[in-house]
């Protein structure tokens, strides 16, 4: 039988992702539409843990569904992980009155969710905020769409200045654990190449597709490295390349947090906003202890535990596409 739900808390956790804000503003009028109490908690769980709250109102999230980054803020809570600090977070939720908990996030953000779950039974439903795509249960998490637009928007243009001078680009993206930004953008750019974490590329391997590349007398390359991949950083890839090929002039180029900002993809606004719905009536249907995703345009509730434990699979064909398409 579902849980009496009077009272909703929302907060976004970890990394911040273009449509964060979305995701809340959803969650906090759809709340409102079921006439139903929410509040915004800031700073994610050391907010929660400090009873850094708001009662929230439609009119508290006008005009932020296309900002970047998230109103509520964002960390990364150390002092969640243990025990006194889950219970000075329920504490909190206890003191406002709140029956239930909806978390924006990624992995890290999902395991403490659901610890706090298993210990307090407090019902909590997870939407997959996180660029990195790298979530079991949902074909895109929110974020990931604007980032790789951002990442293939700067490679277009680093692939001018390529042209103009017979340079070989290495540029860096993120991905400390997964490759779906680099294996997307890619293929979306041409890549001659792209170094991912779920590959044990060898340096032979990359100095195949730079001689390939060469013997076709390209006037650009540009290789993809995903941040997490096991040949080491750019700048060491770089070199390496370099004392191989000291006849080419080899650039490296590190994208960082530039991918995590900017205003969010008509894509990212749609899906934050669906997911946002589905987690306040999800957790109004008795749904807990969840993620709220979208696989093949049809909304799911999958386990958290399952959603984290369980990695997204990156694409075999685009790796396949990728080679065929780099000649």
């Amino acid at each position: 039988m579902a849980k009496a739900i009077k009272s909703i808390a929302v907060l976004t956790s970890g990394g911040d992702s273009p449509g964060m804000n979305a995701a809340i503003r959803a969650v906090v009028r759809t709340a409102v539409f079921y006439e139903k109490t929410v509040y915004g908690v800031r700073r994610g769980y050391d907010g929660l843990i400090e009873g850094d709250l708001e009662e929230l109102n439609a009119k508290s999230v006008k005009n932020i569904l296309n900002l970047g980054g998230t109103l509520l803020k964002s960390a990364r809570s150390e002092e969640f992980r243990t025990e006194e600090g889950q219970q000075k977070a329920y504490d909190q939720l206890q003191k406002h009155g709140i029956d239930a908990l909806v978390v924006i996030g990624g992995n890290g953000t999902f395991t403490g969710a659901h610890r706090f779950y298993e210990r307090f039974d407090v019902p909590v439903i997870g939407i997959p905020g996180t660029i990195d795509n790298d979530l079991f249960g949902t074909d895109y998490t929110i974020g990931f769409d604007t980032a790789t637009n951002t990442v293939v928007d700067c490679i277009d243009k680093i692939r001018d200045t390529a042209s103009s001078h017979n340079r070989l680009f290495f540029v860096e993206v993120m991905g400390r654990d997964a490759g779906f930004i680099a294996m997307s953008t890619a293929v979306a750019t041409g890549a001659l190449d792209v170094i991912l974490p779920e590959e044990n590329k060898s340096y032979e391997d990359l100095f195949a597709e730079i001689e390939r590349g060469a013997s076709r007398r390209k006037t650009s390359n540009i290789v993809v490295v995903a941040e997490g991949n096991k040949l080491g950083d750019s700048f060491e890839i770089a070199q390496t390349v370099r004392e191989r090929f000291p006849e080419i002039d080899t650039k490296v180029t590190i994208l960082g947090h530039l991918q995590r900002g900017g205003a969010p993809s008509c894509f990212d606004r749609v899906m934050a906003s669906k997911l946002g719905v589905a987690a306040v009536e999800g957790l109004l249907n008795g749904k807990e202890d969840v993620m709220a995703g979208i696989v093949d345009d049809e909304l799911t509730y999958t386990f958290l535990q399952q959603a984290v434990k369980n990695k997204a699979q990156l694409d075999p064909e685009l790796l396949r596409i990728s080679k065929i398409l780099a000649i």
